[in-house]
């Protein structure tokens, strides 16, 4: 694993994050119905992980010498609340993949430190992807 590589890895997770936080703050705006309330406090307390994923991200490949993405991955722009969080489910399992090969890439690059954060990042996306899961379980059609 070299540098360059790891930053440009590391770069399209930064712009995987800038997109986690559109889509938590543009689904919060979005959501309709009797669970609104709910769904919109749950989609807004997302952000503040998402931010912190993007900030260490943005310091490490600044560390590293590379230039920090500010273009975030495509969104998808759904209409239904159970379209929303079936979106937020895939960019999580996305990202838990992602950062599963990070940190093998971070290891090999040497950087216990980035393997560690990245392995609690893994954590921070694991738990979101289950907390959407429950909620999607039993979602009425």
């Amino acid at each position: 694993m070299n540098k360059q590589t790891l930053i440009d890895n590391l770069n399209q997770d930064l712009a995987s994050e800038l997109a986690a936080i559109i889509q938590y703050i543009t689904y919060a705006a979005k959501v309709t119905g009797p669970y609104r309330p709910q769904l919109a406090q749950f989609f807004l307390a997302e952000i503040a992980d998402e931010q912190l994923h993007a900030q260490f991200l943005a310091n490490k490949i600044t560390f590293l010498g590379g230039e920090p993405t500010t273009q975030p991955s495509k969104i998808n722009s759904p209409h239904t609340n159970k379209e929303m969080l079936e979106e937020l489910l895939e960019a999580e399992k996305k990202a838990v993949a992602a950062y599963t090969q990070r940190a093998k890439d971070a290891e090999a690059f040497g950087d216990k430190g980035l393997q560690i954060q990245l392995e609690d990042m893994i954590l921070d996306e694991s738990g979101h992807a289950e907390e959407i899961t429950r909620l999607l379980r039993e979602w009425p059609i």
